[in-house]
C-alpha cells in the first residue's frame, strides 16, 4: 500500500517487531542529527523499513545504529532536491527515531530498520557537532493527546477501518497481508499511526495530521484522506467500466484508445481542445511563413490525436508554443545618425574611433531601410572597458531591441543549434531563444565572451557559430528543436572578445574587428567624472548633491596606487568601497574627510594593493628599460645581462620567458655578435664571457616578440660598457638582419611609459601611425623616437 519509494511495503514485510528497550537514549534537542526522506513521512510507534539512497543518510544510519543514539526523521520539501537545508528544504514537523539495523542488500542498495519514537517540531538549525556532514537542527518534542471520552474516537476509527479494507481490497495484490498486519494492531493510537504511514496519501497531506496533538483530530484527517482515496479509485473503475461498455467483438483492438477517449472526457472536457483552438488562433497572427505554417498545422493535427496526460503531449504542445514564441515580424528601427551620436557620446567617453565606425553602420543601415547586410562587428579588448555596455549602447542608439547571448564556458554544440526533440528535455539553442526574448526579428545580439567557448565530444560551438555570422548563410540558420530554416539576416550580431588568440580562424574571418585598447590614465579620470560616480551615487539611492567629494588627484591615486586594469571596472568598484564608508560615517556621525584627499586614501582603504613600475635610473650597464602589453594594461620590463668569464659557448636565459622571447634573445645575441666591429666590442670577449639574460619578476610568465630590442640594447651594453641613455624606454621586434619590426599596444605601453618617467620611448617607424592616432594631450611630455634598424636603437640609446 506504500507509495513511498523510501519504505517497503508494509504487505511484503508485515508489522516487523521491535524491542523498544533497546531505545532509551535521551533525545538532545539542540543538536539533533535530521535524516531527511524524500517522500516518507513516518508516525510515532511504527516500524518500517527505510531505502538509503544517499551517502549522507547512509553515513548517518550506521552510525546512529552503531552508537545507539536517536535522529530525526523529516520528509523534504522537493523530493528531488538532492541537498535540502533544514531551514528551508525540509517540513517543519517529524518524527525522533532510533535505528535499529542497517541491512546491505545483495544488490548493492541499503535499508534501515527504523523505529519512530516521538512527534518533533523543528526551531531552526542544529549545532551540528554531533555527528560531521550531517544535517542538524534544534527541535521540540511534542506528545500525543488521547480524548478522555473515545466513544468518538472509537466510532472514526472503525470507519477507518472499514475504508481502508476496501481501499486495500480495491488495490488488488496483497490484500491479505495488509489487512492482516493491521488487525494485529490492538491500541488505537498505533493502528492510527501504522495506517498513516503506509497509505499512499500525499506527504503534504499527511503532514497536516503530523501536526495534529489530539489523537481524535489525526484520525478525522487520515479519514478525509482515505475517502477521498476512495473515490478517486471508484472515478477510475468509472472510468474503465465506461471503455469496456463501448467496445463489442469488432472494436477488441480500439481498446486502449476508447480507454484514452474516456480518461480524456472524465478528466478534462473540452479544455485541452479550447487550448489548441487558441495555438491555431495565435498562428493566424503571428505572420508565419507558408512553410512554417503548413508544419505548424500538421503538427497541431497529431497534437489532436493524443492524450493530454501522456509526456508526447507535453512536448508537442512546447514545440507548437516555441514556433508561435519566434518573432516573424521586424520590430521598430528609425534611428537619427544626430540621435545615434548622442547616445554614444552620452554613454562612453573616448573610443572615437570605435564610435565612427559604429555610427558609418548605422549609417549604412538608414540609407538602406535597415536591410542593408550588416558585417559582424568584434570588439576586443581588455576586460571592464566597455565592452558589453557598448553593445546595449547600439541597440539604443539603432532604436533596436537589444539581447545578449553569453557564450563564456559554453563546449556544447548543442548550447548553439539547440537538442533534437528526441531527448529528453530538449529545448532551443542560445540563439533561437534569444530571439524569443527579443520579440522581434531584427535586434541587437551581443554574443559575449567570444573568445572562451570550448570543445569537447558533444561538438564544436565554434563551427556552428560559422553559420550564425555568416551573413550569407544566416538566412537560413537551422536550430535542431526547431527543425526549420530561420531567418537571422536582419540581425545585428556584435560579438566580444578579449583576445582573439583563442578565436578559431575560420570564425575570425567572418568577423570585423574593432579593437578597444586600455585607458590612459586621463581618460580613466574624466570617466570616473562623468559616469562612475554618476553612477555610484544613483545605485546608493543618493543624488547629485550628496556631500562626497573626489578631486582629479584623488581619482589618479586611486588608479595608481589600488588598481591594475586596462578598463575601469576595478576603479568603479573602490570608489564604490569609498562611498559606502562616507555613508556609513554619516549614519554614524563619524568624521570623515571632504573632501577625500589623496593622504587620505590609505587610511580608508589600506595600503596600497600595486607598487607601480618606478624607472630605477641607468647606473648600470646591461640593464634597459622595456615596454609590454598584458590583459590588464601596459608594464615595463626591465632586460639585464650580465657577463662571467667562461668559453663563450654558454647563453642562460632567465624569467619565466615563453619560446618567442627566447628566440628574440638568441637573435639578438647573433645580431650584436655579428655587428660586433662596428659597435665597438673586441670580438675575443664572446669567447671568453658567458651572457646571461634575465627578466625580473620570474613568477610572472612573459612572452612574445617586443622585447627583440630591448634584449639587443642590453646585450650591446653588457658587451660595450656603455651606459644607457636616462629615461628611455623602448619597445619593437628584431629580425635576424637588424630589421626593427613595428608591434602591438602601443597605447597600453605609452601609458606605462609615462606611469613610471620615461620621458623618450624608442619604437619601429611603422609604430608612427599608432601614435598620430592618439589625441595629442595624453602623449604630452614624451618624446618619440623612430628607428628602422637595431644599429640605429643602439647609436641612440648607448652612451
Amino acid at each position: 500500500m506504500n507509495n513511498n519509494n523510501e519504505a517497503l511495503p508494509v504487505m511484503q514485510i508485515g508489522q516487523i517487531e521491535i524491542n523498544p528497550d533497546l531505545f532509551k537514549e535521551p533525545v538532545n534537542t539542540d543538536d539533533l542529527p535530521i535524516l531527511a526522506t524524500r517522500n516518507l513521512v513516518l508516525f510515532p510507534g511504527v516500524n518500517i523499513p527505510i531505502a538509503l539512497t544517499r551517502e549522507m543518510s547512509l553515513n548517518l544510519a550506521r552510525e546512529a545504529a552503531e552508537k545507539r543514539f536517536p535522529v530525526g526523521i523529516v520528509c523534504q520539501l522537493d523530493a528531488s532536491n538532492d541537498a535540502p537545508s533544514v531551514t528551508t528544504g525540509l517540513y517543519r514537523y517529524g518524527v525522533v527515531a532510533d535505528i535499529f539495523q542497517v541491512v546491505d542488500l545483495p544488490d548493492g542498495s541499503h535499508t534501515a530498520i527504523v523505529h519512530a519514537r516521538q512527534r518533533i517540531r523543528i526551531l531552526g538549525k542544529g549545532a551540528g557537532k554531533l555527528v560531521a556532514d550531517a544535517l542538524s537542527a534544534r527541535v521540540k518534542l511534542l506528545d500525543d493527546v488521547m480524548p478522555e471520552n473515545t466513544a468518538g474516537l472509537d466510532a472514526i476509527m472503525g470507519k477507518v477501518d472499514e475504508v481502508t479494507r476496501e481501499i486495500a481490497s480495491r488495490s488488488g495484490e496483497n490484500e491479505n497481508m495488509f489487512t492482516s498486519a493491521v488487525s494485529q494492531i490492538k491500541g488505537i493510537p498505533e493502528r492510527l499511526n501504522f495506517i498513516a504511514t503506509n497509505m499512499p496519501v500525499e506527504p503534504k497531506d499527511k503532514i497536516e495530521m503530523l501536526t495534529r496533538s489530539n489523537i481524535d483530530g489525526r484520525a478525522k484527517e487520515l479519514l478525509r484522506a482515505l475517502v477521498d482515496m476512495q473515490e478517486k479509485m471508484k472515478v477510475y473503475e468509472d472510468i474503465v467500466n465506461k471503455a469496456r461498455g463501448r467496445m463489442n467483438e469488432n472494436q477488441r483492438s480500439a481498446f486502449l484508445q476508447s480507454q484514452m477517449d474516456a480518461i480524456r472526457e472524465e478528466l478534462y472536457g473540452d479544455s485541452e481542445e479550447e487550448e489548441i483552438d487558441g495555438l491555431m488562433a495565435r498562428a493566424d497572427e503571428s505572420g508565419m511563413p507558408k512553410n512554417v505554417r503548413a508544419i505548424f498545422d500538421r503538427q497541431i493535427t497529431k497534437l489532436r490525436r493524443l492524450n493530454p496526460s501522456t509526456p508526447d503531449y507535453s512536448v508537442e504542445y512546447s514545440y507548437l508554443e516555441t514556433l508561435l514564441d519566434l518573432p516573424w515580424k521586424s520590430g521598430k528601427s528609425s534611428p537619427e545618425i544626430h540621435n545615434a551620436k548622442k547616445v554614444l557620446e552620452e554613454r562612453h567617453y573616448g573610443l572615437e574611433k570605435v564610435k565612427k565606425r559604429i555610427l558609418e553602420q548605422i549609417a549604412v543601415l538608414m540609407h538602406n531601410n535597415g536591410r542593408g547586410k550588416a558585417p559582424i562587428i568584434c570588439l576586443v579588448g581588455p576586460p571592464g572597458v566597455g565592452k558589453t555596455s557598448l553593445g546595449r549602447s547600439i541597440a539604443e542608439a539603432m532604436d533596436r531591441k537589444y539581447q545578449r547571448v553569453s557564450l563564456g564556458g559554453v563546449h556544447d554544440e548543442a548550447e548553439i543549434r539547440g537538442h533534437r526533440r528526441t531527448y529528453i528535455g530538449a529545448m532551443p539553442g542560445r540563439i533561437i531563444k534569444a530571439m524569443k526574448d527579443a520579440g522581434v526579428n531584427n535586434p541587437v545580439l551581443l554574443l559575449d565572451e567570444v573568445d572562451k567557448l570550448g570543445n569537447d565530444h558533444k561538438g564544436d560551438p565554434s563551427s556552428a557559430l560559422l553559420e550564425v555570422l555568416d551573413p550569407e548563410q544566416n538566412s537560413t540558420f537551422h536550430d535542431n528543436y526547431v527543425d526549420i530554416d530561420y531567418d537571422l539576416s536582419n540581425v545585428l550580431f556584435i560579438a566580444t572578445a578579449n583576445t582573439t588568440a583563442t578565436i578559431d580562424a575560420p570564425l575570425l574571418d567572418r568577423m570585423e574587428l574593432i579593437e578597444l585598447s586600455g585607458y590612459l590614465m586621463e581618460e580613466k579620470i574624466e570617466i570616473a567624472r562623468r559616469h562612475l560616480l554618476p553612477k555610484l551615487l544613483r545605485e546608493h539611492g543618493l543624488g547629485e548633491d550628496a556631500r562626497f567629494t573626489l578631486g582629479d588627484d584623488t581619482i589618479a591615486a586611486i588608479i595608481e596606487n589600488y588598481t591594475a586594469e586596462s578598463g575601469v571596472r576595478q576603479l568603479e568598484k573602490t570608489m564604490g568601497s569609498l562611498l559606502r564608508k562616507w555613508m556609513l560615517a554619516d549614519l554614524s556621525g563619524d568624521a570623515f574627510p571632504d573632501p577625500i584627499k589623496p593622504d587620505d586614501l590609505q587610511q580608508l582603504l589600506g595600503l596600497p594593493r600595486y607598487n607601480k613600475d618606478k624607472y630605477e635610473g641607468n647606473d648600470y650597464t646591461g640593464v634597459v628599460t622595456g615596454l609590454a602589453w598584458t590583459q590588464v594594461g601596459g608594464e615595463i620590463l626591465l632586460a639585464e645581462a650580465s657577463l662571467s668569464p667562461g668559453k663563450g659557448d654558454r647563453l642562460s636565459i632567465t624569467g619565466n620567458l615563453g619560446d618567442v622571447m627566447k628566440e628574440s634573445a638568441t637573435i639578438a645575441l647573433q645580431w650584436v655578435r655579428s655587428h660586433a666591429s662596428e659597435l665597438g666590442i673586441d670580438a675575443a670577449k664572446f669567447d671568453s664571457n658567458n651572457l646571461h639574460i634575465h627578466f625580473p619578476e620570474g613568477a610572472i610568465p612573459k612572452d612574445g616578440p617586443s622585447a627583440g630590442i630591448t634584449i639587443a640594447t642590453a646585450i650591446a651594453s653588457a658587451f660595450s660598457g656603455r651606459k644607457v641613455r636616462a629615461r628611455i624606454a623602448m619597445t619593437g621586434e628584431i629580425t635576424l638582419r637588424g630589421k626593427v619590426l613595428p608591434v602591438g599596444g602601443i597605447k597600453e605601453k605609452i601609458l606605462a611609459a609615462k606611469r613610471a618617467g620615461i620621458d623618450t620611448i624608442v619604437l619601429s617607424t611603422e609604430n608612427r601611425r599608432d601614435i598620430e592616432e592618439i589625441p595629442a594631450k595624453y602623449i604630452d611630455g614624451l618624446e618619440f623616437h623612430y628607428v628602422e634598424t637595431a644599429m640605429d636603437v643602439i647609436n641612440f640609446a648607448l652612451l
